[in-house]
Order: C-alpha cells, then sequence, then structure tokens
C-alpha cells in the first residue's frame, strides 16, 4: 500500500495536508504538479508545504508537463479530426479546457500508471471540501480519502484553517476568489482586473500568448479590450473623487 495526498496548492488540499499532520495520518508522497503559471505567492506557499513535508518524512513530489501552456496554446499541430494540420489549441474556455488535461490529469495519469499502479496499490488522498461533495464520483474504483469531508469542513472552514496554521498566500485570497493560474480567461474580471495593476511582468505575458491563439481571450473581451476597460474604470474612479472633492 502506498498512501498519497494529491496537492493543488489551494485551499482545500493545503487544509488536506494539514489536518493529516495534525491527527498524524500517515502519508507516503504528495504530488503537486507545476504548470509553470501560479502567481509568485503561489510557489512561496508551495516551498513552504514542501519543506513541512519533508520535516514530517514525507516525499513531495513536483511534476512537470513534457510540455509548456505556449506550446499547445500555439505551436502543437493537430494530427486528425476537421482541424488536422491547424496549430494550437487557442485560449481555453468552459467547453473546451484543453489545459487542465494536458497540463495536470494527463501528468498524474501518466505517474499514477507508471510509477504507483505498477508497483503500489494507493490510497489517494483528495481535497474536496464538505459543500462541493458534487465533485466526488462515486463510480471510481480507485481507493479515494476525503478527509475534508469526514470532518464537515467546507470550504470556508479550510481557508480559515489555514490562516490559523499561518498559511496566507501572501493574501492571494482576499483579493482573488479563486487561485489559479494567473492567465485563465475563465477568471472573473475582477480577478482579471487585479492581475493587471498588480503583476504587469505577468499581464506582459498574457498578451504575448495572446499573439499565438487564433481564438480571443474571451468571449466578452479580448486583452486588449480589458486592458482599456480597466484603464477606464481607473481614470472614472480617480474623475469622480475629484469631482466628489470640489462638490464638498
Amino acid at each position: 500500500m502506498k498512501y498519497i495526498a494529491f496537492f493543488s496548492g489551494g485551499k482545500d488540499s493545503t487544509a488536506m495536508l494539514l489536518k493529516c499532520l495534525e491527527y498524524q495520518i500517515y502519508l507516503d508522497e504528495v504530488i503537486w504538479v507545476d504548470v509553470g503559471l501560479e502567481y509568485p505567492e503561489m510557489y512561496e506557499h508551495i516551498e513552504r508545504l514542501k519543506k513541512l513535508a519533508e520535516e514530517n518524512n514525507i516525499k513531495f513530489t513536483i511534476l512537470e508537463p513534457e510540455h509548456s501552456f505556449r506550446y499547445y496554446l500555439g505551436e502543437y499541430v493537430k494530427k486528425r479530426g476537421k482541424n488536422k494540420g491547424k496549430k494550437g489549441y487557442g485560449w481555453p474556455d468552459f467547453q473546451v479546457r484543453w489545459c487542465t488535461l494536458n497540463l495536470k490529469r494527463d501528468v498524474l495519469k501518466k505517474y499514477y500508471k507508471k510509477v504507483l499502479k505498477e508497483h503500489y496499490e494507493a490510497v489517494e488522498f483528495i481535497g474536496i471540501a464538505f459543500d462541493e461533495q458534487e465533485r466526488i464520483n462515486n463510480n471510481d474504483e480507485r481507493h479515494k480519502e476525503y478527509l475534508l469531508v469526514h470532518f464537515d469542513m467546507t470550504e470556508k472552514d479550510a481557508l480559515e484553517y489555514c490562516y490559523d496554521n499561518g498559511y496566507d498566500w501572501g493574501g492571494l485570497y482576499e483579493k482573488l476568489g479563486r487561485v489559479s493560474c494567473y492567465l485563465c480567461p475563465l477568471s472573473r474580471l475582477g480577478e482579471l482586473k487585479y492581475t493587471f495593476w498588480n503583476y504587469p511582468e505577468l499581464w506582459l505575458e498574457m498578451r504575448m500568448l495572446d499573439d499565438m491563439s487564433y481564438r480571443d481571450f474571451r468571449s466578452d473581451y479580448t486583452l486588449a479590450e480589458l486592458e482599456h476597460k480597466f484603464i477606464q474604470e481607473f481614470y472614472e474612479e480617480i474623475w469622480g473623487q475629484k469631482q466628489l472633492q470640489l462638490a464638498i
């Protein structure tokens, strides 16, 4: 038997790992996939958790996809179907989330098949909160443990538990609803706005990637239109405040 924790780095998987340590639940290994698209604060958080795991004699494995987001976005040549020969998937959207499949699930599946399944029977710890049990696949034959469900720990509970233990992601959860890849087109407008104003180097990378995509960043806005929107809102806010001061 091998006891594995699949780790995303977010509040739920972090709470799960901390609960394992608090209750001395045995783990052999923690597995995290680095797609290279996290906020700087997330990488700092991962380093802290990696150190914590290793201090408790738990192996912390960092996997990386064979190809980058850039490759799949604009360089990969499609080998079949009506778009055979066409380059790149373009920006992902709600219906075509190729990034999750190619950069995360396939990487984990390959590791599970070649390293774990061939040599061990694995028990997998998954960070799903009590209030999101609809995500649990009851037809999956693999042995999975949902520790937060056992503890009746909701997403809100998980975040507060992490805060209580000194893990705050540098304040990311206070600014973002989801702490995911910084260039995700599925992010809320407020989250994209936060990235635009606070991480200009990351936004520049997004603009460079945008030139490689045959699809717009979103169905409602291109990246250029988002920039215009955010800047316009900024000046409207400043002008509104100035007008208010003059009125007073």
